[in-house]
């Protein structure tokens, strides 16, 4: 058994290391393969995916701003006075403008077709001016506002965001558009934030191809669009809402880009690496990795060794002992009848079961409760235990049954045996609720005939143990007048 228990050890210490190490380095070719995959499925579209969600709450606050002035009772009340006195508007506009730190903030009416800048009125709207068709765009909107990337009507040469919002009354007729600019200089410190933590080439196209966004760091030779050969791949980033590509330069490194369309500003933003820096140091990790997780196991499988001989023989005791009163359990009793009955053959000895019932034991705990019949119960047990011999088996055959394997006994000997502990039992005293309580047991004895099986033998004493109820119980069947085969 021992010799047994080192071997399993051995070979569950082996499993476990040869199935790790299996397991690491199959994992490690396996990303290994799956790095170009990864890198373009999940790591540039997440560096697109932070962007994308930095730039929409970076533009949280212009909108709230717009929705307010959309909403301001002061708008409204010009507006149905006629628009009378153009300063007031203007004024308006600076306060807003200074208040939360935007670069501009404006108002164009519906009736009279004025462009209000808080430096004064700039001109009139026009259907005709392609200029202004972003006006028109968010008065065509279903949306309540429109989010576009135009040139300053005040400062040509400054591209802003702006926040076009529309202006309804009560009635939801449409009165004119109102809203904020903001910098782009937000968008382009993002990209270079970016650009400077993960090394990868950052910028935004707009439906034409042309960079229209980018860091200080941009080379303008990695721009997709100067690739020799890579129309198709161009095509298709224009073409489609978001892309991933891989392709080798001319310089023989292989690029990586992902593109998606940024609708607030109805331009593409291209997230590009080139080459894959974690490649060697993926290999770096994995082998020391390796190295660590390997002695960890083998400390722990160690360790686990020693508390598997430690708790050896405790899980034996639990897996073979009924649980309350310490003796055998039922599960293991059929092992121990074949070793006796082996035994018996070779000294040729008799073999005796008694199967002993404590009477009236569910009186007992319906009347003092079942942590009373456990006291009745075990204290039972260790009575009979003490009346047979270390190598007899003494087994909790069910709730109040106990099968006692009396080996080279025979039926004399055996009911000498019993007659013992019946009257052992019948002696003692149990005290529950302030009161004396004896108890009783009855018995069923069937010596063993030649080729029986356990079941044979069990049923037989079986049907003793009932005679002996239906005889006033507090005996034991077969008695010295009986015929055992009765």
């Amino acid at each position: 058994m021992a010799v047994n228990k080192r071997y399993y050890t051995l070979l569950l210490s082996a499993i476990v290391l040869i199935g790790f190490v299996a397991t690491s380095l199959i994992g490690y070719f396996v990303a290994k393969d799956s790095l170009t995959d990864r890198l373009q499925q999940e790591m540039l579209p997440l560096t697109s995916d932070n962007i994308y969600s930095e730039i929409q709450r970076d533009l949280l606050q212009p909108l709230l701003i717009s929705s307010l002035m959309a909403n301001d009772v002061f708008v409204f009340d010009w507006i149905n006075n006629g628009e009378q006195d153009a300063n007031r508007m203007t004024s308006y506009l600076a306060q807003i403008q200074k208040k939360y730190n935007t670069i501009t903030a404006f108002f164009v009416s519906e009736s009279s077709g004025n462009y209000y800048h808080p430096s004064g009125v700039l001109k009139r709207v026009s259907p005709a001016n392609p200029e202004d068709h972003w006006y028109f765009d968010a008065r065509n909107s279903r949306n309540p506002y429109v989010i576009n990337i135009d040139r300053d009507t005040a400062d040509k040469k400054r591209l802003s965001i702006f926040v076009n919002y529309r202006i309804e009354d009560k009635s939801g007729k449409f009165i004119g558009v109102i809203g904020v600019g903001l910098s782009l200089q937000t968008v382009v410190e993002l990209i270079e934030n970016y650009q400077k933590r993960y090394g990868r080439e950052i910028y935004f196209v707009n439906r034409q191809g042309e960079v229209m966004l980018q860091s200080s760091q941009y080379r303008s030779e990695l721009h997709l669009q100067n690739k020799s050969g890579l129309d198709k791949a161009f095509l298709q980033v224009l073409t489609s809402p978001s892309s991933s590509l891989s392709f080798k330069t001319s310089s023989g490194n292989m690029l990586y880009l992902n593109s998606r369309l940024v609708p607030e500003f109805d331009w593409y933003l291209i997230v590009e690496q080139v080459n894959d820096p974690s490649s060697e140091r993926i290999e770096t990790a994995f082998l020391i990795n390796l190295a660590v997780a390997v002695v960890i196991s083998m400390i722990v499988l160690a360790l686990a060794h020693f508390a598997v001989r430690g708790y050896h023989d405790k899980l034996e005791m639990m897996a073979t002992q009924d649980k309350l009163t310490g003796v055998t359990s039922r599960q293991v009793f059929e092992f121990y009848f074949k070793q006796a009955v082996a035994r018996g053959k070779r000294r040729d000895e008799s073999l005796s079961l008694v199967l002993l019932d404590i009477d009236l034991f569910k009186l007992v705990n319906d009347t003092y409760g079942h942590e009373a019949g456990d006291r009745v119960l075990t204290r039972v047990a260790q009575l009979i235990k003490s009346h047979v011999r270390e190598e007899d088996v003494v087994c909790r055959w069910g709730g109040e049954e106990f099968l006692i394997l009396l080996s080279g006994c025979n039926m004399q000997h055996a009911r000498d045996i019993t007659e013992l502990i019946r009257s052992a039992v019948a002696g003692l005293q149990f005290h529950f609720s302030n009161k004396v309580v004896q108890i009783t047991v009855s018995a069923g004895i069937a010596e063993m005939q030649a080729d029986e099986m356990l079941g044979q033998v069990v049923e037989r004493a079986d049907h003793h143990l009932y005679a002996a109820k239906r005889a006033g119980r507090n005996c034991i069947k077969p008695d010295i007048d009986d015929d055992e085969t009765a």
